[in-house]
């Protein structure tokens, strides 16, 4: 029972007591990340298709507005263009086999003409059904996929995907089970910090998450798959693509744990909501240069996508952090000679 809800801090256990309880915890942490494992795997297909989504959105190309150089989206322009042919060909090639069955039933007509007519009717029918097979057959879209190059590659990127999928879907549990194991070492007084800084977390991950996927992932994307485009054939294999994504998208949730590094060192008494005031300066330009290297773009306007959340969080932490923040004597501080107190801003 003591693995569902937190040991309360009058309590004593022994060594082997808390290392049954963290067994305990683990096993409650692996059975929900097997869970969420088991649903992601089984909806594979689409949790892989919302993460090809950006992928596809910088190869799609507008081909009539835009002079192709990519070789391979030109192939795909060239498809999109074989496909309208053969979409308006096969009406034409019907109408055409009609009318020659037409005139080969019209009387008066020569019999050398009415059996060319049927003839070539014949012959058009046949080309109308073959350029519908050959329309269906063109692919639809302009947009790539990743490749894969190794027998086992599919099966393994699909079980890595879904992984981290399930680690993200079991991340407020797991935190939870953190949460509860560690608790019993805070006072009351204490806890009332630890407890909403817990619950932020998850939420401020997630939210992170979002930001990078709808905004920041997909102009990186799109920017890096289309640089200098004209002198590579560029297919990006699956495993590096996927990586690139996990890895922004866990950049961008850790950024958003802003709020909670902010409440954690000034209700600790590190720094004062009025160091923090005097240092925003520092830290904006800190969030453009992490901003700058998240999204890799030339553009200031992604940077600024970016960055402005960040700036946003800041601000928000500093007006929480004064309600939050102690009154009295920090913990960091010293007494010089004089017995006047400093404070280690």
């Amino acid at each position: 029972m003591t693995a569902i809800r937190p040991v309360g801090h009058e309590d004593r256990l022994s060594l082997i007591e808390h290392l049954d309880e963290l067994r305990t915890r683990l096993i409650l942490c692996l059975v929900a990340f097997v869970l969420a494992f088991s649903l992601c795997y089984w909806q594979n297909d689409r949790i892989l298709n919302w993460v090809n989504q950006p992928l596809e959105h910088a190869h799609r190309v507008d081909c009539g507005k835009k002079q192709i150089k990519d070789p391979l989206e030109r192939s795909a322009c060239y498809d999109k263009a074989t496909k309208a042919y053969f979409d308006a060909a096969a009406p034409t090639l019907d109408r055409q086999a009609e009318l020659l069955a037409k005139i080969a039933r019209e009387p008066g007509v020569p019999p050398d003409l009415r059996a060319d007519a049927a003839a070539t009717g014949r012959a058009s029918e046949a080309l109308a059904r073959t350029a519908r097979a050959a329309s269906a057959a063109t692919p639809r879209a302009t947009g790539r996929q990743p490749v894969t190059l190794g027998v086992t590659e599919p099966f393994v990127t699909t079980v890595t995907v879904a992984a981290y999928a399930a680690l993200l879907l079991a991340l407020p549990f797991i935190l939870w089970q953190a949460y509860a194991f560690v608790l019993p070492a805070f006072t009351r007084e204490e806890r009332r910090t630890a407890l909403p800084l817990m619950a932020l977390i998850p939420v401020l991950f997630i939210a992170g998450v979002a930001f990078g996927y709808f905004l920041a992932l997909p102009r990186a994307v799109a920017f890096l798959q289309n640089f200098n485009d004209n002198a590579f054939d560029i297919l990006l294999q699956a495993k590096d693509y996927y990586r690139f994504s996990v890895l922004l998208l866990a950049v961008m949730g850790l950024l958003f744990q802003i709020p909670v590094g902010v409440l954690a060192i000034v209700r600790l008494g590190v720094v004062s909501t009025a160091t923090l005031r005097r240092s925003r300066g520092y830290a904006i330009v800190l969030f453009a240069i992490v901003a700058a290297v998240v999204t890799p773009t030339p553009d200031p306007f992604t940077m600024l996508i970016a960055m402005a959340p960040l700036v946003v969080l800041f601000e928000l932490s500093i007006w929480l952090a004064r309600i939050f923040e102690p009154t009295g004597p920090s913990r960091w501080s010293f007494h010089d000679e004089d017995g006047l107190e400093d404070e280690l801003d």
